[in-house]
């Protein structure tokens, strides 16, 4: 399902950001045939920063559960493999093992930074990097899709490097390329998109250029658009409200309206199937 998705450019796929089981569950009844496990969303939902403080253990360990809660195809934030190409098809392996159909390893340096945060990300070295990837390929070729994602626009590097690495990368075995971009317009994606030709597919994640029609995307053939974390990002901003004003009344009568009420959370989590369950497998015959 998630090969159909990415490594096509018949139509325009979505994926949608997912950090936990309750996550994954709204994506799923909203409409989304696919998933993307954010590091970012992951990391934050565990209360560290985006720039591998939550281990490789805790990112397979989310992941699992996203699985677990629905149907849907689950491509994986991979940061860069958490070290060397021991370290990625170790742990695209476990990926493998928790359900996932998908991972996506980008060319950056170990310990990582969230790709929206400062000016210094140093890159690996492209040699290095491909081996990563082909490491990754031999361990799960047959079960993951495996997705190259480009920093080299974050950067600063420009566009002949971003697509030097694209080749390299596609040599390496990458079913995909994912062009990354904090620019706030298109432009500088686009450009990669129209010299790159679609020799790979291209997965792209608008959250900075998120004014750009999807139109837009769909005219230049792009794959794959990610809604990297907008959940994560909606919670928490929900949670602030709740409890500033839950802080600031001393009561929850004014919020209650604002919130989902508990039966739909018994809804979501199918607290029905457990009663029929119980039904089946408790009551004496």
């Amino acid at each position: 399902m998630l090969r159909a998705q990415v490594c096509s450019n018949d139509d325009l796929s979505f994926l949608m950001e997912a950090h936990d089981g309750l996550s994954a569950t709204i994506a799923q009844r909203s409409g989304f045939k696919g998933l993307w496990a954010s590091g970012l969303s992951i990391a934050s939902s565990l209360g560290y920063r985006d720039a591998n403080e939550a281990s490789w253990t805790q990112l397979v360990q989310s992941v699992e559960r996203i699985v677990d809660s629905t149907d849907l195809p689950v491509l994986v934030d991979g940061d860069g493999g958490f070290g060397n190409f021991n370290n990625a098809r170790l742990l695209t392996r476990k990926l493998h093992q928790a359900g996932a159909a998908g991972v996506s390893l980008e060319d950056s340096c170990f310990p990582k930074m969230n790709s929206l945060i400062g000016e210094r990300h140093p890159l690996a070295d492209i040699d290095e990097f491909a081996g990563r990837l082909r490491a990754v390929k031999d361990t799960v070729a047959e079960h993951l899709v495996l997705v190259a994602r480009i920093e080299a626009l974050i950067a600063g590097h420009g566009l002949n490097e971003a697509i030097l690495r694209a080749h390299a990368y596609a040599e390496a075995g990458a079913d995909a390329i994912l062009i990354h971009s904090r620019k706030s317009t298109a432009y500088e994606m686009l450009s990669f998109v129209s010299e790159w030709r679609n020799r790979l597919p291209v997965v792209i994640v608008p959250t900075t250029y998120y004014r750009t029609p999807v139109s837009t995307f769909r005219d230049a053939g792009i794959s794959t658009v990610i809604w990297a974390n907008h959940s994560m990002r909606a919670a928490a901003a929900a949670m602030r409200r709740v409890c500033d004003s839950i802080a600031a009344h001393e009561s929850v009568a004014s919020i209650e309206s604002h919130i989902a009420p508990v039966s739909e959370i018994f809804e979501l989590l199918r607290y029905d199937e457990l009663a029929l369950a119980e039904k089946r497998y408790l009551q004496p015959r």
